[in-house]
């Protein structure tokens, strides 16, 4: 428990100094936020608040785990482990590639940044490496950071991702990694539209499965075999992660609230996508994140909808996609979208830690 704390603190002291710093240093350079002029009018007076915010995100998820790891092996000898490295990994992958889209739109005058060839193919990659290494490192008693089953709480064994096994059986699990990583890192993107909303969501978010992958570990089948135990290979390990993620977030948020002095840009949204769908599969908990996610899901859904609707029927169900863009354009004020969604988000990530709590009752036989 004190590693998780100090998880936390940590990335929060990081990511709330090293903030202000990128603020001086972005605003100095003239690095700012271009504006859509297809988006809300009112959003015109953010062009050139500095972005790639998510700088700091990262750096504070990174101090955070190292300082968590740096107190376990003073104090019990423990180290990093396969999960944690991996969502680690993925979370930097996704980062970088960012970054590079941020980087490319800021200092070299494209507005698009890279293209979806470009994207599609960095994202293919991650999710290549991510989706082959979790199914490694088996620990002593066989069990891998990854499952080829589809899981809610706990693995569904009648549902064998890798139908048939052998390489068919691996590309579709892959493929099935790609489509998740993709959706997550597009649906935080996508959030990541009002100041405050993504930053706020994602806490809650990562508070919520820091309890989890706590709570995994505490009942955790590698610990002692009981009635309800979790089938997870590394769940303390992976809790830091999720700890440092929402002090990292906490940290920004500080900054990024309304009136925001600066965007985490694609740097953070994309990195903070890796990290979500990272501890879906390693804690064995895909569909349960998609109900504590659930504002995210709605984000990204509006603009598949709001697609998909205007091209075979011309009209948009949709004043404008993002849904948070449709109650903006709506009359309502900014702040006013965001607490509401914060508070949309607070209910859905309750809801998911209630079924997971539920769901550990029912199989120990409390319920």
């Amino acid at each position: 428990m004190t590693q998780l704390m100090l998880s936390g603190t940590v990335a929060f002291i990081v990511s709330v100094f090293l903030t202000p710093v990128l603020i001086r240093r972005f605003s100095a350079v003239g690095i700012g936020q271009e504006i859509r002029e297809e988006g809300p009018k009112s959003h015109l007076r953010k062009r050139g608040t500095p972005t790639m915010g998510g700088i700091a995100i990262i750096a504070g998820i990174v101090a955070g785990y190292i300082a968590a790891h740096i107190l376990g092996l003073v104090t019990v000898g423990s180290g990093p482990t396969a999960s944690g490295l991996l969502v680690l990994f993925l979370t930097l992958a996704m980062g970088g590639l960012g970054f590079a889209d941020d980087f490319i739109k800021l200092h070299m005058g494209r507005n698009l940044g890279l293209d979806k060839k470009a994207k599609l193919l960095g994202q293919l990659a991650a999710a290549l490496i991510f989706g082959i290494l979790i199914l490694q490192f088996p620990n002593h008693l066989n069990i891998t950071p990854g499952s080829t089953h589809l899981s809610f709480i706990r693995d569904l064994q009648t549902w064998d991702i890798a139908i048939g096994g052998g390489i068919i059986g691996t590309i579709i699990f892959l493929v099935f990694v790609f489509l998740v990583i993709g959706g997550w890192s597009n649906a935080v993107n996508l959030t990541d539209g009002l100041d405050g909303l993504a930053a706020g969501t994602m806490s809650l978010l990562l508070a919520c499965y820091s309890a989890v992958c706590f709570w995994q570990f505490r009942y955790s089948c590698g610990e002692s075999v009981v009635q309800g135990c979790y089938t997870v290979r590394d769940p303390l390990d992976v809790s830091y992660l999720a700890a440092a993620g929402l002090g990292a977030c906490l940290g920004f948020l500080w900054w990024n609230a309304a009136p925001a002095k600066i965007f985490m840009g694609d740097t953070g949204s994309l990195a903070l996508g890796g990290l979500v769908a990272g501890l879906s599969f390693v804690t064995r908990t895909e569909l349960l994140m998609v109900v504590v996610g659930l504002l995210f899901v709605l984000e990204l859904l509006s603009v598949v909808i709001q697609v998909a609707v205007f091209q075979t029927t011309g009209k948009r169900p949709f004043r404008m996609a993002p849904l948070h863009h449709h109650f903006e354009n709506g009359g309502w004020a900014e702040t006013t979208v965001v607490i509401r969604f914060w508070l949309l988000a607070a209910i859905f990530t309750i809801t998911g830690f209630v079924i997971f709590y539920g769901d550990w009752l029912i199989e120990t036989g409390l319920l």
